[in-house]
């Protein structure tokens, strides 16, 4: 014999399981949207890499899906058969950029190649400022931009205009343009970038 049930009865209990399905009791919408707010931010790390290992590690990084930054730079190599190449070489040999939360460390660590993050004071990762990794980007394309010896004196200058706008550096004069040394004092490495002369405002030095 069939058992017959009230249809309210059945919508009742439907309602029932696809909310407790859906809704469990023990998640709260407020407090889960308080969490992804409070969550921290990734913040930019430079990463010391073996010698010669930065485009290894660049690769490692693409396939563990972790943001980061390798700057390069172009430059024609003649071989000694006297044919000519360009390569791409890393503006900062050694080092690489990414963008992580500090739990994520770990994951950056174990990339074949990595030796270390930049630390600060405290031995803690270091973060780097945002404004520096966006001057890189936008501006390197847009650059004959090359590595330089790290440079500690010399006439400074102050970018006008332009990705780098706002950055100081140290001006060498070359024979039809201007080149401005620009330092990232958080790896201690240095490049210059090529720039008109109207684009410069000299910083004046006190003298004692």
């Amino acid at each position: 014999m069939w058992k017959l049930t009230h249809p309210s009865e059945d919508s009742e209990a439907l309602s029932q399981t696809v909310h407790q399905e859906i809704t469990p009791a023990n998640i709260s919408l407020p407090r889960l949207l308080q969490d992804v707010k409070a969550a921290p931010k990734p913040k930019w790390f430079a990463v010391y890499t073996s010698s010669r290992h930065e485009k290894s590690v660049d690769e490692h990084l693409t396939m563990r899906g972790i943001e980061h930054y390798l700057p390069l730079y172009r430059v024609q190599r003649k071989w000694s058969d006297g044919s000519k190449v360009t390569l791409d070489l890393p503006l900062f040999p050694g080092y690489i950029f990414v963008c992580i939360q500090r739990s994520q460390r770990v994951r950056v660590l174990e990339v074949p190649g990595v030796l270390s993050i930049v630390s600060g004071t405290g031995g803690e990762p270091a973060p780097l400022p945002v404004s520096e990794i966006e001057a890189l980007r936008l501006g390197l394309p847009l650059r004959n931009a090359k590595p330089h010896p790290l440079l500690n004196v010399g006439q400074r200058a102050r970018i006008r205009s332009g990705a780098f706008a706002g950055m100081q550096g140290i001006v060498e004069r070359l024979k039809y343009s201007f080149r401005v040394v620009l330092t990232m004092d958080s790896i201690m490495h240095s490049f210059s970038v090529e720039v008109d002369n109207e684009e410069l405002d000299l910083i004046e030095t006190e003298h004692s």
